[in-house]
């Protein structure tokens, strides 16, 4: 690994971390089961009021100022043209470092008219239902070098490769980066959260009875709450992917994009941003 490469996220200038700034950096001298313990212990009360204060922002309709070119011209609206995908992909050597990627898809053509990637060494552990918190700044910060540097192909929406809505706290990963960087944005997870009384076997009976040729089932929770929905996304795929909302989109707007984006089980932007991060991290080593 090219240690020149590696950016330190505890230094990310991001409004996460701003939001953060009261959140204590771990301590480097403590180790094993017994710091992860105490980490997670003294922190989760922090990072949940962050959570809500960010979930406070979270729009679930569509709020955009451009139209799928599947749908009849309103006025002089722009159609949606550039659609982004990040994933973050983690070294088999030190799962402390990750290479996070950007891509920007052209809508019409589905090639690649952009990528960015970059090396950063996590100093946040895995926390279930606190994933926001290690992997979104890595993320923001190449949207945020993107915006800055006005690229013309900055994305009108942007795909996460983890959930939005359908998470056990209700603001997943796609919603965290969504409200930060207020953009329209849309989770596409490949595991189900176990919410609300839905399951991974439930779905897929479900999904094996549904008399539906669009292989959509919406996720309805024992609440009555649709959390999202699961979709077959490819034909003969077997393992279905789950999208819910993440931020400024609703969700019949979120699966009709997916589905124009899908070649594979994984829509195209994640999927390139997936082949590119692991080829990063190959070349890096």
């Amino acid at each position: 690994m090219k240690m020149s490469h590696l950016i330190h996220t505890s230094d990310v200038s991001t409004e996460l971390w701003k939001i953060m700034n009261h959140v204590k950096e771990p301590s480097h001298s403590s180790s094993g089961c017994n710091f992860s313990t105490q980490f997670q212990s003294s922190q989760q009360m922090d990072w949940i009021r962050v959570q809500d204060s960010l979930k406070g922002r979270l729009i679930t309709e569509d709020d955009f100022k451009w139209r799928l070119p599947t749908r009849e011209k309103e006025g002089s609206c722009e159609i949606l043209k550039y659609v982004g995908g990040v994933d973050l992909s983690f070294s088999k050597d030190d799962s402390s470092i990750a290479c996070g990627t950007l891509v920007v898809l052209d809508l019409q053509t589905h090639k690649v008219v952009y990528e960015d990637s970059s090396i950063a060494r996590l100093h946040i552990p895995y926390v279930p239902g606190f994933l926001a918190f290690r992997e979104a700044p890595v993320l923001l910060e190449l949207l945020d070098k993107m915006k800055n540097n006005a690229h013309p192909f900055y994305p009108q929406l942007l795909m996460v490769d983890g959930n939005g809505l359908l998470h056990p706290r209700g603001f997943g990963l796609a919603c965290h980066i969504g409200v930060l960087a207020d953009l329209p944005t849309v989770g596409v997870g490949k595991n189900l959260h176990h919410v609300d009384g839905l399951t991974q076997s439930r779905v897929r009976e479900l999904l094996q009875s549904a008399d539906s040729p669009e292989n959509i089932l919406p996720l309805i929770g024992d609440s009555g709450c649709t959390w999202g929905a699961a979709m077959r996304s490819s034909q003969g795929s077997l393992k279905p992917i789950f999208i819910s909302v993440g931020h400024r989109i609703s969700l019949a707007t979120a699966i009709e994009i997916v589905r124009m984006v899908c070649r594979f089980r994984v829509p195209e932007p994640i999927r390139q941003a997936d082949i590119r991060s692991r080829e990063c991290l190959r070349n890096n080593r």
